[in-house]
């Protein structure tokens, strides 16, 4: 098997666990999770995500680290590595952080213009109708915004594994956990009168509708669609499919422990998907009743700043924290998408870091470029099977995360519960003598369970099973 024993490793499982555990946290934690949860149930849906995170989610993700610090290979690389003839497989889990990555940066400019926007005191403008489209729709700023977004991502990357990422991760990660806590706190405290109805609503009314299960109109077809959504938002949570895990675990110390760094990773991402739903469900209930909770940037570019108004002077120092917290978790997700393809672009053409960050950066400007003129000069209504409209953005996540993604997985699934095993996995596991107790599960989901349950989603995404 091709190795490379000169490779850069994380100087502790610490570095590994915060750079892997940020990859994870990122924008879908913040502005999905919550919303779904609010949709499907409250607490039903928590306790089904944290049963698929264990199991689900724990297998795929054991898969890919030890792949990684198997091979000591990118994920371009690494399928072919494994099993010859596999390439194509590799070739496509670099693909996709290679789309994903553009339209990344380009949301992670709105945070930007967002923080901007109220830690000068203007949040009362950033609530007023029209403001997201009237930004997101202007030629200039959102590109502007971008750029900054993805320069600070680069020099991150640039830096390399210990000086930049781990280093990175080291002072983000804590930063943002602080920041999540103390607004989770803020949020539970607060409370709202209804002037039209004279209504009083509180956070803790907020924090009732988000934990406590709701087994209203729930019948086998509801069930099983709180169950595909709580996978479909572990899978893209955990970072899976991407190339990111595998570019991660090729860092790994071959000493290091993954059993527990896979465990600490788990429930990091879990608590954070968790007190990402207390942050915004209490609050958003709180100012605009169940009516508020809707997905993506609705929530977080529409409704939330609308409720930070609602606060009164408070709101601009809460949304300045906010978008400080959102930033710092869309900057460590951007930051592990931009390492799966800069880590391919070194393992396979020799390239140094600097040429390969130039080039992936490259490549992110002009494709941020084409998404941010997707809002203007380059719009167009594209109808997608999954029934939604979209545009540039839209068709290109729903091409990576919809299409692509489900299908690595699936192939991943394939490879080690078929052709390789899953002893091929639990050896690299279990490499240092460590105790590995969810072996039997593992092997069981890998071969059996997951790909199943992917399929089904795939069929989901792609619009042919429509009964859920």
């Amino acid at each position: 098997m091709k190795n490379t024993n000169n490779r850069n490793t994380f100087n502790g499982s610490i570095g590994f666990i915060l750079a892997a555990a940020g990859s994870a946290v990122g924008l879908g934690n913040i502005w999905r999770f919550p919303y779904l949860a609010a949709k499907d149930g409250g607490g039903l849906f928590v306790v089904i995500y944290i049963l698929l995170a264990l199991t689900f989610g724990f297998t795929l993700l054991t898969a890919e680290i030890a792949i990684g610090r198997k091979t000591r290979l990118g994920p371009l690389g690494a399928y072919s590595a494994i099993k010859k003839g596999w390439r194509a497989l590799g070739v496509m889990s670099c693909v996709i952080p290679a789309i994903i990555l553009p339209y990344y940066c380009v949301i992670g400019g709105w945070v930007l213009k967002y923080f901007f926007v109220f830690i000068t005191g203007q949040g009362v403008a950033a609530a007023e109708n029209g403001f997201f489209g009237n930004f997101i729709s202007s030629q200039i700023e959102p590109i502007v915004m971008t750029l900054l977004f993805l320069f600070s991502v680069a020099l991150i990357v640039f830096k390399g594994v210990n000086k930049g990422i781990e280093r990175s991760s080291k002072v983000v990660m804590p930063i943002l956990v602080f920041l999540v806590i103390a607004i989770s706190i803020f949020s539970l405290t607060i409370h709202y009168t209804d002037e039209a109805t004279n209504v009083t609503r509180t956070g803790l009314q907020g924090l009732k509708v988000y934990i406590v299960p709701s087994l209203d109109n729930i019948g086998i077809k509801e069930f099983f669609t709180v169950v595909m959504d709580a996978m479909g938002q572990l899978f893209y949570s955990l970072s899976i499919a991407m190339g990111i895990m595998i570019a991660y675990g090729s860092y790994v110390d071959p000493k290091n422990n993954l059993v527990k760094s896979i465990n600490h990773i788990e429930i990091f991402d879990t608590l954070i998907a968790f007190l990402a739903g207390i942050m915004i469900i209490p609050a958003v209930y709180t100012f605009m009743g169940k009516e508020g909770m809707t997905a993506g940037p609705s929530l977080m570019f529409i409704s939330l700043p609308k409720v930070f108004k609602a606060m009164g002077f408070a709101g601009n120092i809460i949304g300045a924290a906010f978008f400080l917290m959102v930033f710092f978790a869309a900057l460590s997700s951007a930051v592990s998408v931009m390492e799966a393809v800069v880590s391919s672009f070194i393992d396979e053409f020799k390239l140094s870091r600097t040429k390969a960050v130039n080039l992936e950066g490259l490549l992110s400007v002009i494709g941020a470029i084409i998404v941010c003129l997707g809002y203007n000069v380059l719009y167009f209504e594209l109808p997608l099977p999954n029934g939604s409209i979209g545009q540039v953005l839209d068709v290109m996540d729903y091409i990576s995360n919809s299409f692509l993604m489900p299908i690595v997985a699936i192939l991943t699934c394939v490879l080690i519960g078929w052709i390789v095993k899953p002893e091929f996995i639990v050896n690299e596991v279990e490499r240092n003598g460590e105790v590995f107790k969810r072996r039997q599960l593992f092997c069981v989901m890998i071969k059996y369970i997951a790909p199943i349950l992917l399929f089904i989603l795939f069929l989901k995404s792609v619009g042919i099973l429509t009964i859920i």
